[in-house]
């Protein structure tokens, strides 16, 4: 079964950012729906619940000061280091230098360049907040067992 995955609006809101946003980061393939891309007017685009990860840290990234250019280069090693690991890192951020730190004590120099003020941006959050978010907008269905039983048809004997 295909995944549904979550539309423009509901991305928004659960991340946190504006459609203007994640638009521009569509059209300049700053993170494109893994999806369903948008195939000219009336479509719409459909996004995973990773690439909602990955929305996440780039709005945190920008909420700590980072620069889009930064944020792109931290997602993209993201993507191809850790996969769905991310919840197990944090990025350091020491101004235009980046680096990420991984829980098993390694640390990966993602820009060799560079001075600033030290931030750290913690990605197991990240993911719980979104997780939070995705629950308060879509509530899960009771459990089978909370259901009201189903009436009984009689087969006529």
């Amino acid at each position: 079964m295909a995944e549904e995955g979550f539309r423009g609006p509901q991305v928004c809101k659960i991340v946190g950012i504006t459609y203007r946003q994640l638009d521009y980061w569509a059209r300049t393939d700053l993170i494109r729906p893994s999806i369903a891309d948008a195939k000219g007017s009336g479509t719409q685009r459909r996004y995973s619940y990773q690439d909602l990860v990955e929305l996440k840290v780039i709005k945190n990234l920008l909420d700590a000061g980072v620069s889009l250019q930064l944020a792109r280069k931290g997602v993209e090693y993201i993507r191809k280091n850790l996969g769905e690991d991310i919840g197990s890192a944090s990025l350091v951020i020491d101004g235009p230098k980046s680096v990420l730190a991984r829980s098993d004590g390694e640390v990966i120099d993602l820009m060799r360049k560079g001075q600033g003020v030290l931030s750290i941006v913690a990605l197991g959050p990240v993911v719980d907040q979104l997780d939070s978010a995705i629950h308060e907008l879509h509530p899960t269905e009771p459990k089978d067992s909370e259901k009201a039983p189903a009436r009984a048809v009689s087969g006529g004997g």
